[in-house]
């Protein structure tokens, strides 16, 4: 599993690391070929908490270029005119959104038109390899300890999606136990109706 750094002095050195695994290695090498894009922008989408806007920040660190966050929400006339802008200036954008059109419903035509010109990137839910990592970047956050076993037992029947994480990991700091085994972790996210799959290994 490899790691993307944003290349600045943060204090907080692994709330700047991006990891890459099978559901976002696509997006990652498209945003370092950025140069060979048909247009100066390109739109990333990609579920809540999937880390979207951190790569989006990574690539602007690196690139020069600039982001346009949550575009999904913002004006369609600034959208319109921050893409136009990258063309003229030569400078790549990241159109950063949840979802791309038309679940994305714009409404200005000229704008469509240059979303439809523009690279997708997308960002999907993680995979079997990357659950594992999320959880455990998660549990560090929440100051939770759990033995690999642990977190593998967790990954294979929770909810596979970015939200999932990060609630299972605020149940389990709610429940107030900092060292996690299994039963804890069932007997916890099985209150909290988070477990998809409830056997009993």
């Amino acid at each position: 599993m490899s790691q993307l750094r944003l290349p600045l002095g943060m204090p907080e050195a692994r709330e700047t690391e991006f990891l890459v695994g099978g559901s976002n290695v696509r997006a990652v090498q498209q945003l370092e070929r950025w140069a060979t894009w048909p247009v100066m922008a390109a739109l990333l989408t990609g579920p809540r908490k999937s880390g979207r806007s951190l790569l989006a920040r990574i690539f602007a660190a690196k690139s020069g270029g600039t982001i346009l966050d949550d575009a999904d929400r913002a004006k369609e006339a600034d959208v319109f005119h921050a893409w136009n802008r990258a063309q003229a200036d030569r400078r790549p954008l990241l159109i950063v959104a949840e979802a791309a059109p038309p679940e994305w419903a714009v409404k200005l035509p000229d704008l469509r038109s240059r979303l439809a010109a523009s690279p997708l990137l997308q960002i999907g839910p993680p995979d079997d390899a990357l659950m594992p990592q999320l959880l455990e970047r998660a549990f560090e956050r929440h100051l939770l300890h759990a033995k690999p076993e642990v977190i593998a037992w967790i990954a294979t029947r929770i909810e596979r999606s970015h939200i999932a994480i990060l609630r299972v990991a605020d149940a389990l700091e709610s429940a107030g136990v900092q060292r996690l085994s299994i039963p804890t972790a069932r007997a916890t996210l099985a209150d909290a109706c988070l477990l998809t799959v409830t056997d009993d290994i």
